[in-house]
């Protein structure tokens, strides 16, 4: 009988080669594994560019007393220049873990790592209250999807700018060119009382 005939194989004895075999599976469904467990992206990663930046920041009219939150923050750039370039607070939130991370060690190298944070979460789900600004850089129908969050929950007089996307029906209340695409801005309005 060949070695194989014989329950050897090329690792040994068949006794020994299940545990092997068993870790083997393991090792190759690991990436498999890993890779359900990514976030749904609703929206690929797509750096917002520097000009685009400071337009946003500059038509919110961002100032020292601040918190912009970015919903959807990628690397971090925006409220990293609003913490570095106007003395504001800032909240990045994102999905992907890998962003939550490159924005944590950005802030880090850009010394406002005590000024911005990074939050984790599906900005559906994110607590928005505490921002006076928030930024966008989405898809139109994800800011059509937000528009009764944002009326919802941001406190009258909040600014909203988003980077080449409207928001539908929603008229903004002054637009800026950067480049070929256009800078938003709106503004929480008075609740009825």
């Amino acid at each position: 009988m060949s070695p194989v005939g014989r329950g050897r194989g090329w690792w040994g004895p068949r006794v020994r080669s299940a545990p092997l075999v068993g870790l083997l599976f393991v090792l190759i469904g690991l990436p498999a594994h890993a890779q359900s467990q990514a976030p749904s992206l609703d929206v690929p990663f797509v750096p917002t560019p520097a000009e685009a930046v400071s337009a946003m920041l500059k038509l919110a009219g961002v100032k020292q007393d601040d918190v912009v939150y970015d919903l959807g923050s990628g690397d971090g750039r925006i409220v990293i220049a609003a913490a570095r370039q106007h003395g504001a607070r800032g909240v990045g939130i994102d999905i992907d873990p890998a962003r939550i991370a490159e924005g944590e060690r950005n802030a880090r190298a850009e010394g406002v790592a005590n000024r911005v944070r990074f939050v984790r979460q599906d900005l559906f789900d994110a607590d928005i209250r505490d921002a006076t600004v928030v930024t966008l850089y989405l898809l139109p129908r994800l800011n059509q999807r937000l528009r009764p969050k944002l009326l919802a929950e941001l406190k009258p007089g909040t600014r909203i700018v988003s980077y080449g996307f409207d928001m539908g029906d929603w008229v903004p209340e002054r637009s800026v060119e950067v480049g070929s695409s256009a800078v938003h801005l709106w503004v929480i309005p008075r609740r009825p009382e």
